[in-house]
């Protein structure tokens, strides 16, 4: 399957809109099911009810299902992406705003690309250390600087980790976005919430059904649009985009979720937040996304 790396097409690009502002919704979402859902039996619950979704369209579709390998991958790609991934997000989400999560998450694509060098698919430059040092210094400020947040080193720790954890993901998906979207999502996402409801049974976590109106329209809008309708889109995304090119999303997502958490939940907009934003993404975008081109290594002859 041949991808252009260097030049989205239009389809490409609408695919990358939808997953900004699907995405940009999300952590705010995991905010308000934070207020009364456990973190790991919230996240899920939203992933078994997605599973379920996805299993009628899978099944449904009459495909054939991926086996040996490739079915492996699938696991491994769910475990990361929707067990590991969210179970820090959730948790961290605790502690931080959503507007700072974003932020810390928007490291995502030179951490991508970063691996994607260690791992043979992309050419490094040293352009990417540099911007990786800015970005962090970004991530420094909003924990450390004056009139900052009180944001403890331990959840933004939590964000990095998780951000590496998606990161990961985004590169091994490109390897399983082939499958029919649908029976992708039913096994990745039901291995996640497989993961995340053995995690909440193991802390004694309470299972309970949200009974605000702002937790369940919460659970809704994670269900529908942030799990079925956000990672059908990204798995097309990918089919079309280099990774560290899909990642590119994470960047523009804290612009729009610190106007949606102002607007929503009345979160103000500090200034070491603002310095922060500016920081990692000026890193972000000379390190990943500014670079002169998107040469992947040469192909190996492996079929």
């Amino acid at each position: 399957m041949r991808t252009d790396l260097a030049r989205p097409d239009r389809v490409a690009i609408a695919l990358f809109v939808c997953c900004v502002l699907l995405g940009s919704g999300n952590f705010l979402a995991v905010r308000f099911s934070n207020l009364e859902l456990p973190p790991m039996w919230g996240a899920g619950l939203r992933f078994a009810l997605a599973t379920g979704v996805f299993l009628v369209f899978a099944i449904a579709s009459g495909r054939q299902w991926p086996r040996g390998r490739m079915l492996l991958r699938t696991i491994v790609f769910g475990l990361l992406n929707f067990g590991l991934f969210f179970a820090l997000m959730y948790w961290a989400l605790l502690h931080v705003t959503a507007g700072v999560a974003t932020i810390v998450l928007a490291t995502v694509p030179l951490l991508t690309l970063l691996l994607a060098v260690v791992q043979g698919l992309e050419s490094f430059e040293r352009r990417a250390l540099l911007g990786a040092v800015a970005a962090l210094a970004g991530i420094a400020w909003i924990a450390f600087s004056p009139g900052a947040l009180a944001v403890t080193v331990l959840p933004l720790l939590g964000l990095l980790a998780a951000a590496l954890t998606i990161s990961q993901s985004i590169i091994l998906g490109k390897h399983v976005s082939g499958n029919y979207p649908a029976i992708t999502n039913a096994i990745a996402m039901g291995g996640g919430a497989a993961l995340l409801l053995l995690s909440s049974r193991l802390l004694g976590e309470e299972w309970l059904w949200p009974t605000t109106g702002e937790a369940r329209w919460a659970l809704a809008y994670l269900v529908l649009f942030g799990s079925v309708g956000l990672f059908v889109l990204t798995l097309l995304l990918v089919r079309r985009w280099a990774p560290s090119a899909v990642s590119y999303a994470f960047v523009v997502i804290p612009v729009t979720t610190l106007v949606l958490e102002q607007w929503i939940a009345g979160v103000p907009i500090t200034g070491s937040a603002v310095v922060g934003a500016a920081l990692v993404i000026a890193g972000v975008w000379f390190g990943a996304l500014a670079r002169p081109s998107l040469t992947p290594r040469p192909a190996s002859s492996e079929r």
